[in-house]
């Protein structure tokens, strides 16, 4: 049920988003009886996603949620990048970021584990392959509960400059 809430969610705002110039890359419903959130991730595929970008979606999305009014009671509205841990949301996310470290979390075990890490070498008909520590794994996407990547930063180089106190 959540999950169908959600993506009649993403289909009511995805135009809004692209009309901006932006991407709908995916997003998180978090309902309760307090309060909920809904979550919006934007993208942009030539450049980073500023605050205005969020601010400019924020904007319209509201407006475009007091009109439908497809989430009962109280929520919060958060809008950002996805950054550089961003969630994988769909097979085309996995895809575009084949050979890229990620973690995934399923529904259910599998094997009798839940968390997996490791490169994504393969997507293929709604199936993800993941190369962990101990072999690679296929995933389902379906069956993928939540997903990010795992940023690499690569080592800082020493610096080349003298040392402080030292005469060159």
């Amino acid at each position: 049920m959540a999950a169908q809430r959600k993506a009649e969610i993403e289909a009511l705002l995805g135009p809004t988003v692209q009309a901006l110039g932006l991407e709908l890359w995916g997003s998180e419903l978090a309902l309760s009886r307090a309060g909920g959130l809904l979550r919006l991730y934007i993208d942009h595929a030539d450049r980073p996603v500023t605050l205005d970008d969020c601010e400019a979606v924020s904007r319209e999305v509201s407006a475009l949620l007091d009109v439908h009014d497809p989430i009962s009671g109280n929520y919060t509205l958060e809008v950002s990048s996805p950054g550089l841990d961003r969630p994988l949301f769909h097979a085309g996310h996995y895809a575009r970021y084949i050979g890229h470290e990620a973690r995934a979390t399923t529904a259910l075990p599998i094997a009798g584990r839940r968390r997996f890490s490791g490169r994504i070498v393969a997507v293929a008909d709604g199936r993800v392959t993941l190369a962990t520590d101990t072999g690679t794994v296929e995933l389902a996407v379906a069956d993928i509960d939540k997903a990010k990547l795992l940023p690499s930063f690569a080592p800082v180089a020493a610096s080349r400059s003298p040392r402080k106190g030292k005469k060159a």
